[in-house]
């Protein structure tokens, strides 16, 4: 099976990579296409703290104080909504996002593949993000699937 590899730099647009992210799930879900689109990020500069460990945090000020009855709930309820929320608002701007998209079609589905290669560039999240394509033996394809295999 013969992989396609497409690149998108997102400079520092953290959200603009997001809803590529949510796009590419949309489709995996609609085309049924599980192992056949497969997409990393590689992010430089600082890690970014994962959203639970916030969510954590945020949420032991909230247990500590009780309150009796239904009061208790929604309290609980509204720590746990402002924790989700704290993340995605205090989020720093990280440096440049990349995306990293591996097709991977058997032999069979050459029109699902190529519909895929001719839509994705020009789709919203995907135009401004300088797309890149690469089949195998063009240029950059081997230094693509490195770093795509490095990433996880």
């Amino acid at each position: 099976m013969a992989h396609i590899y497409m690149s998108f730099d997102f400079g520092t647009d953290e959200e603009k990579a997001q809803l590529a992210r949510h796009k590419l799930e949309m489709w995996k879900q609609a085309f049924r296409l599980d192992k056949k689109l497969l997409y990393k990020f590689e992010r430089q500069g600082p890690a970014p703290v994962s959203a639970a460990a916030v969510v954590e945090v945020e949420e032991k000020p909230a247990k500590s104080a009780k309150a009796p009855g239904k009061s208790a709930k929604t309290a609980k309820g509204k720590a746990k909504a402002e924790a989700s929320v704290a993340p995605m608002s205090a989020a720093p701007a990280a440096g440049p996002v990349k995306l990293h998209l591996r097709l991977g079609f058997s032999a069979h589905e050459k029109m699902t593949e190529e519909r895929l290669v001719k839509r994705i560039p020009v789709e919203e999240p995907f135009k401004d993000a300088q797309p890149e394509v690469m089949r195998q033996g063009e240029r950059g394809f081997d230094e693509t699937a490195a770093v795509f295999d490095a990433l996880d």
